[in-house]
C-alpha cells in the first residue's frame, strides 16, 4: 500500500475528537478496508493551544486557518464537524469545487443550502457524504440513497431527535409535565443549556428535509418543512393519549402522493402526534431514534439505534471516510444527489391527518349537537366522542377521521368562537391509525 489518503479535519469537539480516536485506534483495519493508510493532514480549531488530554494527534497539526487547510494540495478528503451555516459552507464549497471529497455531519447546512453543496460536488467531480447528519450511527441515508434506489418510497416517519424523545418518554412513564421532564433531560446531559433547537423542532425539521430529499428525489429545504415543537404538550395530553391506548412522539413525516390537484407532490412536517402503542415507533424510548420507511416493493422497514453522541456520530463519519477514500483511490466518485423528480412541495393545509381535540364545554342540552354541527360544516367526520364531568368540569374529547389539515384547523378555529365552548384545552394530531 504505497498510496496514502490525507484528510483535513474541521473541528475537534465532541464528534471531532472521537473521529481522531477512532482513526488512531482502528488505523490498521481502516487501511485494510480502504486499501491505503488514512493520515490526518491537519485539524482546524478555534483554540489550537487548548488542552485536549491524551488525544492521539500531533499538536503541530492544529491550525486556526481552516480555509488554508482546505486549499492545501496534499489534502484528499475534508471532514467537517463544526456545524452551522458559515463558514462551514465556504469551506465545503471550496473543497468540493477543487475536487476534494467531503464528509460532513452538518444537518443545518444541508437542510438550509444542500443544493449549493451538491452543485459544487458535481462541478468538482467529488464525493459529498453525510450519513452522520441524521440519526447518528444508524445506517439510514445510504440505504435510502443506494439500497432502495430501485424502489419507490411513499412515506418516511421517524423519531429523529433524542432530546425530545427522552422528554416525551419521561412524561409518558412518570406523568410529569413538560418542564419537569426537560429539567431531568438537562440534568442528565440529554438537553443543551438552550434546548430551543430540540424542543421547538428545528433539529428534527432539518433532518426531515434531508430524509425527504433523498427519499423523493426532490430538493427539500428546512423552509419547506412544517414545524411544531413539544413545549405545549402537557401531562393531561399524555394521560388522554394513554386513555386511547396511545403515546405522544415528536414525529417527522415525509410523504409522496397526489395533492389537492391530483398531481404528485411531497409533504414534509414535524410535530407532536399521538400514535397507537402497537405502532413500531411507540416503543422507542429514552434518547433513541428510529425511522419507519414505507416503499412499494420493499414494504415496511425500520431503522433503530442511538441518534446522537460523540461515538455514534463519529462511527457514521468514519463509515463515510472509508467510502470516499476508496472512491478516491479508485479514481471515481458517487453521485451524492438524485433530484430528478423535482416534485412540488405540498402545503401543510393539504396534508391528510386526524385530530384529537379536548374541549371544556358548558353543561347544558344541545352542546354536542352544536359542536357536531361545526365539524359537519367543514366536512370533517367524527370518529369518537368521549364526554365527561358535570357543571364547570364538563368536557368533550373528540377524535376525527382523516381529513385535510386545513379543514381540521378551520374546524378548531370555529369551535373557539362557539358560545357553548369555554376553552379548547388541547389539540393534537393522531397518526398511525385509521
Amino acid at each position: 500500500m504505497g498510496k496514502l489518503v490525507r484528510l483535513a479535519l474541521l473541528g475537534c469537539g465532541t464528534v471531532g475528537s472521537e473521529v481522531v480516536r477512532l482513526l488512531h485506534e482502528q488505523a490498521a483495519d481502516l487501511a485494510a478496508r480502504v486499501g491505503a493508510p488514512i493520515e490526518i493532514a491537519g485539524v482546524a480549531v478555534r483554540r489550537p493551544n487548548r488542552a485536549r488530554g491524551d488525544l492521539p494527534v500531533d499538536p503541530a497539526l492544529f491550525t486556526t486557518d481552516a480555509l488554508g487547510l482546505v486549499k492545501r494540495d496534499d489534502v484528499d478528503v475534508v471532514v467537517e464537524v463544526v456545524g452551522g451555516i458559515e463558514p462551514a459552507r465556504t469551506w465545503l464549497v471550496e473543497a468540493l469545487r477543487s475536487g476534494k471529497s467531503a464528509v460532513t455531519a452538518n444537518k443545518a447546512l444541508l437542510a438550509e443550502d444542500g443544493g449549493t453543496l451538491h452543485d459544487a460536488a458535481a462541478e468538482g467531480g467529488a464525493d459529498l457524504f453525510y450519513e452522520a447528519s441524521v440519526a447518528g450511527a444508524i445506517p439510514l441515508l445510504r440505504p435510502l440513497r443506494d439500497s432502495l434506489h430501485g424502489d419507490s418510497i411513499t412515506r418516511v416517519t421517524g423519531i429523529v431527535n433524542g432530546t425530545t424523545n427522552f422528554i416525551l418518554s419521561a412524561m409518558d412513564a412518570t406523568g410529569a409535565g413538560f418542564t419537569e421532564a426537560l429539567e431531568e433531560a438537562t440534568a442528565l446531559g440529554y438537553a443543551e443549556a438552550d434546548p430551543t433547537a430540540d424542543v421547538e423542532g428545528f433539529d428534527a425539521a432539518a433532518k426531515a428535509a434531508i430524509l425527504a430529499s433523498l427519499a423523493f428525489h426532490t430538493r427539500v429545504g428546512a423552509d419547506d418543512v412544517h414545524r411544531e415543537g413539544i413545549t405545549e404538550v402537557s401531562a393531561a395530553d399524555m394521560a388522554s393519549a394513554k386513555a386511547m391506548g396511545c403515546t405522544i412522539k415528536l414525529l417527522c413525516i415525509a410523504e409522496r402522493g397526489p395533492g389537492a390537484d391530483g398531481a404528485e407532490s411531497v409533504s414534509v412536517r414535524v410535530h407532536p402526534a399521538m400514535i397507537p402503542r402497537s405502532h413500531p415507533l411507540a416503543s422507542v424510548g429514552d434518547a433513541f431514534n428510529a425511522v419507519f420507511v414505507e416503499a412499494v416493493a420493499a414494504g415496511q422497514l425500520m431503522f433503530y439505534g442511538r441518534g446522537a453522541g460523540g461515538a455514534p456520530t463519529a462511527s457514521a463519519v468514519l463509515g463515510d471516510i472509508v467510502a470516499v477514500a476508496r472512491n478516491r483511490l479508485a479514481g471515481v466518485h458517487t453521485a451524492s444527489e438524485s433530484a430528478y423528480a423535482d416534485l412540488p412541495i405540498r402545503p401543510m393545509g393539504e396534508a391528510v391527518t386526524r385530530y384529537h381535540i379536548s374541549l371544556d364545554v358548558a353543561d347544558r342540552a344541545g352542546v354536542l349537537a352544536a359542536v357536531a354541527g361545526v365539524f359537519a360544516r367543514h366536512d370533517v367526520s367524527i370518529a369518537t366522542v368521549r364526554q365527561s364531568g358535570r357543571d364547570a368540569d364538563a368536557s368533550l374529547v373528540i377524535v376525527t377521521h382523516r381529513a385535510p389539515d386545513a379543514a381540521l384547523a378551520a374546524t378548531v378555529e370555529e369551535l373557539r368562537g362557539l358560545d357553548v365552548v369555554r376553552s379548547i384545552a388541547s389539540v393534537l394530531r393522531v397518526e398511525g391509525g385509521q
